[in-house]
């Protein structure tokens, strides 16, 4: 039986992760110095949330699709991607710069790494310091004037940066040469992918002593080398009780939801699977033509829902301030 569905998150260390998404869980573990992402929807190969509610505990977002198909991603989504979830989502906590960097687009990621590529978006969270990112060229660049950026490590000054606060949204096409400075933290959504391609990582070491690897030669073969790839910042205000878009790509749509009293959603005309991620505060989300017991699910800050395509109509009761991404596919 389908109801909405939330999932025990992937969380992982990294060399720039911070502490703040870590106090969201109670299931991070003990040894993590610090956990830089935190998975809350994901199909990604050896990294498939688990389901944590109700009867499907512990099934994979795999195994679902692969009984439900299109009632639990919608017709076409399913006609198009088949038994494979198509987005990623995820939170990001940065407190050291992130590597300069390029993702591939879907026709050179299929050709080479045999996935798809990787467009993005990210939502900024209130972060405890100054935040910024850098994101697309500020000129137009070649590959002489990229290796030589690199090697004399001036090429953060051809990118484009913004100082970013809580609410701006970042639109990354793949192909677009981007980086999150420290100090950052975001929501994520994504094309099913986890393909990146560093052009720059400012010559830090791992734990093993030795410089992260970069993969450059590949990152001229995607990225694009004007400054106006299509690539967007933009700050957003929330809609008391109402949606406002924040992206709307065919890869994804997001929108972000401000309830401060109970509203209802009608998904019926959408041809397409629903998530919610939980920017901001808690609530309560309750599918209200499903037949389970299991038809609420109670979100805070750093949670997700999936609510199956065939559940339409959705009620969002906030517990205090509350804000939601709205996230589905329209093809």
């Amino acid at each position: 039986m389908l109801y909405p569905f939330k999932f025990k998150p992937h969380h992982f260390h990294k060399l720039w992760g911070g502490h703040t998404i870590e106090k969201w869980y109670n299931d991070v573990p003990a040894d993590f110095e610090n956990v830089g992402e935190s998975w809350v929807i994901s199909d990604v190969d050896k990294y498939p949330t688990e389901v944590s509610n109700g009867p499907h505990a512990g099934d994979s977002l795999q195994d679902l699709i692969e009984v439900y198909m299109d009632e639990l991603v919608g017709e076409k989504v399913y006609d198009t991607f088949g038994n494979r979830f198509p987005l990623l989502m995820k939170f990001i906590d940065a407190t050291d710069d992130l590597s300069i960097q390029v993702h591939p687009g879907d026709e050179f990621a299929l050709e080479n790494e045999d996935c798809m590529g990787k467009t993005e978006m990210w939502y900024v969270l209130p972060a405890k310091g100054k935040s910024s990112i850098y994101l697309g060229w500020n000129q137009q660049m070649n590959v002489s004037l990229i290796h030589a950026a690199i090697a004399d490590g001036t090429l953060a000054s051809y990118l484009r940066k913004y100082d970013v606060h809580e609410g701006d949204v970042a639109f990354i096409p793949a192909g677009t040469v981007h980086a999150m400075c420290k100090d950052t933290i975001v929501a994520e959504i994504q094309e099913n992918s986890d393909i990146t391609y560093r052009l720059y990582d400012y010559n830090r070491v791992g734990n093993d002593g030795r410089k992260r690897p970069l993969k450059l030669d590949k990152a001229l073969k995607v990225m694009d080398f004007n400054p106006d790839n299509g690539a967007s910042f933009q700050r957003t205000a929330p809609r008391i009780n109402g949606a406002v878009n924040l992206q709307k790509t065919p890869f994804f749509t997001v929108n972000m939801l401000s309830p401060v009293r109970p509203i209802q959603r009608d998904y019926a005309p959408l041809d397409s699977f629903v998530a919610y991620m939980c920017v901001e505060g808690q609530c309560h989300v309750t599918a209200l033509d499903c037949e389970s017991e299991h038809k609420t699910a109670s979100l805070h800050i750093g949670e997700a829902v999936l609510l199956p395509a065939s559940l339409n109509d959705i009620l969002i009761e906030p517990q205090g301030p509350c804000k939601l991404l709205e996230i589905y596919v329209e093809l």
